[in-house]
């Protein structure tokens, strides 16, 4: 009986250590060493890592209706492939759209930048959100517009003051030295509105005591409004000798009221910026010559001041991109043709 019990015993041990054997998980094989520079890490951590190390740096313009925004967003995007950042490129619609640019400059913060670049179209509105950036540490380089504040570290843009003085200078030549003249800006609100305002309306009145300025005018830079503006004003002065648009769309505007009233050949038109509209104007005699800015050069340099201050590195508060006047008589000259976009 003994033997039985014990036999029994034992089988009941084997029958046991199978079951136990059946249900233990496999071992799990050892993992290949790292060769020499390799990381146990997970490859798709690499990329990410890559990508979070390029500085992110929202570019806010005033608009995108008009080829000088098209240009400045060439020169930001190649700055941004040259010097390894990631941009985006946005504006509102029209540049009247003050409250739906400061919306763009809100979502912008809320992703927490590296820097921020940005032309105000209200250089006042803006204040308080550059307050924010400043607060978290976000350093912001205007561009085109500057902004009445301390608060950007540089701005990069034309000296429109002096620009448009230049534009004065040449419509007194063109007009003789004496005369009535009206001005017609993009807006009264933005640093370039009020610098080409006072830089040319200044130089008429310290340089040419004998031409009148009988009207300034803001037309949000949109060819419409403009155009109706600057309807009002010829037909209203008769004697006008010539008229001054301080923006692309002003001085489409300006150039569509001389063509629909037929006073080509009659009324001098200058103009700023440049564009297919206005080149074909100055080369058909409805416009004498513009001043052309470097919108390439802006876009550029204001990325490049942004990468520049996220590293240290030191920025000049002013950065001048240039301006230079264009009538028919350079306006194919190769030098001149970077400038001079479509």
């Amino acid at each position: 009986m003994k033997s039985r019990h014990l036999l029994m015993a034992a089988s009941l041990l084997v029958v046991l250590a199978m079951l136990v054997g059946c249900a233990a998980p496999a071992a799990t094989p050892a993992a290949p060493a790292a060769s020499s520079g390799e990381t146990a890490a997970q490859p798709a951590a690499q990329p990410a890592a890559e990508t979070a190390a390029k500085p992110f740096i929202p570019v806010i313009s005033k608009g995108f209706q008009h080829q000088f925004w098209q240009a400045v967003k060439q020169g930001a995007e190649q700055a941004a492939t040259e010097l390894d950042a990631t941009i985006t490129f946005e504006g509102p619609a029209t540049e009247a759209e003050v409250d739906k640019q400061i919306e763009m400059l809100q979502a912008a913060l809320a992703k927490n930048p590296q820097a921020i670049c940005f032309a105000a179209l209200d250089s006042q509105a803006a204040i308080p959100l550059l307050e924010e950036a400043k607060a978290k540490g976000i350093p912001v380089v205007g561009f085109d517009s500057g902004v009445d504040s301390d608060i950007p570290i540089a701005t990069a843009s034309t000296d429109n003051i002096a620009a448009a003085a230049l534009a004065a200078d040449k419509m007194a030549e063109l007009i003789g030295g004496s005369g009535k003249v009206a001005v017609l800006v993009h807006d009264q609100t933005s640093r370039t509105g009020i610098d080409r305002r006072d830089g040319f309306v200044n130089r008429i009145k310290e340089a040419y005591p004998d031409i009148e300025i009988v009207n300034i005018d803001y037309g949000g830079g949109d060819h419409l409004k403009s155009t109706d503006i600057a309807k009002a004003v010829i037909q209203a002065n008769p004697d006008l000798k010539g008229y001054f648009g301080a923006n692309e769309g002003s001085a489409i505007g300006v150039v569509n009221a001389v063509s629909e009233l037929g006073m080509s050949g009659k009324l001098v038109v200058v103009g700023f910026d440049s564009g297919k509209l206005q080149k074909d104007a100055i080369r058909n005699g409805l416009m004498a010559g513009a001043i052309t800015q470097n919108p390439v050069g802006i876009g550029f340099k204001c990325v490049e001041a942004a990468v520049k201050a996220i590293k240290g590195e030191p920025v000049d508060a002013v950065i001048d991109t240039g301006f230079f006047w264009y009538d028919a008589t350079n306006i194919d000259d190769p030098k001149l043709a970077p400038l001079l976009y479509d």
